[in-house]
Order: C-alpha cells, then structure tokens, then sequence
C-alpha cells in the first residue's frame, strides 16, 4: 500500500482555501508595511519559509500612499532579481497595511497617515507587475501562524494576538482567514484595549513582567467572552519574551502559545493570501 503524499502544513488545514494549495506557485513575494520599515521577501508556500534575506528599506516620512507605493515597487525590483525569485508571469504579491482592508480599500487610518483613508491599493499598485493583493497587517501574520507556524494543522479556530504599538488580532477558523478583526479596539476595562494591554503601554507603565501577563489574562479571558476560539496565539515583538509573561496567562478555556515566526509572519502571510486570492479568483471565473 502507497502512502499518500505528505502535504505542506498550510494543507492540513481544512478549510476551502487551503484545498486550494496544491494548486499555488511555489513561490510568491510578501511585503509588509510598518510604521518604521516596509520589509519583503520571497517566500516558499510549500514550507512557509523564507528564500533568501528579507529586504527592508525604512518607511517614508510622511508615510503618503504615492511614497509608500514607490518604496513596495524598490523592494519588489529587488527581490525579482533574485536567483530564485518567481517569474513575472506567474508573479504573485501580497501587502500589508496597518488597517482595515476590505476589496483592496483602506478603510480606516489610525494607524497609518490619514491620507490612506478611502485609499483604493488595486490602483495605487497598479504600476507592479504580477497580480496584487492587499490585506491587514495582523490578519497576514495569523493567516501565517495558523497554516504554517504555532497553529499548523489545527481544526477549529485560532486566534493570533499582536501585542506592539497597538494590539492587532487575526482570526482563522479551518484555515481560512475571517479578516478586520481588529479586536485590539475592543473597550476593556473602561478602555480602549490597546491603551492597557500593547507592549508599548507595558513600557508607559514600566509594568513588572507577572503584572503584565495578569493584564493580559483578563484581556483574553474578555475576547473569550465574545469571541470563544481553540487557540490564542501571542505574535508581535513581545513574544520573544513570551516566558516572562505568559506563565501568568492562565484560567483560559483555549489553548496559549507564542508564535513561531515573529518577524516572517506578516511576509509570508501576504505572499500566501494573494497566492490563494489569485487562485481562487481563476476557480471563481471558470
């Protein structure tokens, strides 16, 4: 008896997108815009991983949607030129922004400059090669940490938490990405989350680690209220000091894990969503 192939951990997944995988290209590029740097690379879809460095050049200031656009467009030119870079006309590209995305539109602006709202990326973009697609930051990093990293072959769903600036959420129910979450915006507290809970308040506060993971605790005890998910995963630069704090989140009916690919989350996530988006758009049209 033959054993079936072994499939990338994005197809374990059992959602409809990721039924979709076999069919991908092996490689797309990710980019990810932040407020201090907008990073990209080629990435693997079979494994999830990176091919080569990441190229990052530091975000414009002011971070205007014509300069954003003329920095994506000087990373994707280095990154075609590559060995191993896709070819133009297989090309698919994934971005990133801080902020609700919904068909390609930027829909609000608190966390990038102004002049994004109402802003259309299919035409901003429209000068790259390749197809383009355009999502939230933190639903790019879960839809990576769900399909590839902490939570690889988990039915149910998983819910990433970005804890930095602000506080982000991803939410991935069978693999497939529910996008703007944006549960970081949630009144808790008497407050807006993000104002208590991001690591950025952690170091207003100068909050002891143990303290923190107790705030922590109530925060997604209160998501969980609201929204009951398998699997909370902590992403965002803090996680690397996951285990001064999170031995302090406990009492939760879900699952706490730090994620697994920190700074290659958003990248990946990216490249993934507009390699899947572009497919199905193909299934869609037949």
């Amino acid at each position: 008896m033959t054993k079936p192939d072994k499939k990338a951990p994005a197809a374990e997944s059992l959602g409809p997108a990721s039924a979709t995988l076999p069919d991908l290209p092996k490689r797309a590029i990710g980019i990810d815009v932040g407020g201090t740097g907008i990073k990209g690379g080629i990435v693997n879809l079979r494994k999830g991983t990176l091919i080569g460095d990441r190229f990052r050049i530091p975000t414009p200031k002011p971070a205007t949607p014509e300069a954003v656009a003329e920095v994506i467009g000087q990373i994707l030119e280095d990154l075609l030129g590559r060995e191993k870079a896709p070819s133009r006309t297989d090309l698919v590209v994934g971005v990133t922004f801080p902020a609700i995305v919904i068909d390609n539109v930027v829909l609000t602006a608190a966390n990038i400059d102004e002049s994004w709202l109402d802003c259309d990326t299919t035409k901003l973009l429209q000068h790259l090669p390749g197809r383009v697609a355009t999502l939230n930051d933190a639903d790019a990093a879960g839809l990576a940490e769900a399909r590839y990293g902490a939570g690889a072959g988990r039915a149910g769903t998983v819910m990433m938490v970005t804890l930095g600036t602000g506080v982000g959420s991803a939410l991935v129910h069978d693999g497939v990405l529910v996008p703007n979450s944006e549960l970081g915006h949630l009144e808790f507290e008497g407050v807006v989350a993000e104002t208590k809970v991001s690591a950025s308040a952690r170091e207003r506060a100068e909050q002891p680690w143990d303290e923190y993971g107790e705030t922590l605790r109530r925060y997604l005890k209160h998501v969980e209220r609201i929204q009951p998910v398998g699997q909370f995963i902590i992403g965002g630069g803090v996680s690397k000091r996951s285990e001064d704090f999170l031995p302090y989140v406990t009492g939760l009916r879900a699952e706490v894990t730090p994620a697994v690919l920190v700074n290659n989350a958003g990248i990946v996530g990216a490249a993934l969503y507009a390699a899947e988006q572009a497919r199905l758009a193909e299934v869609r049209a037949v």
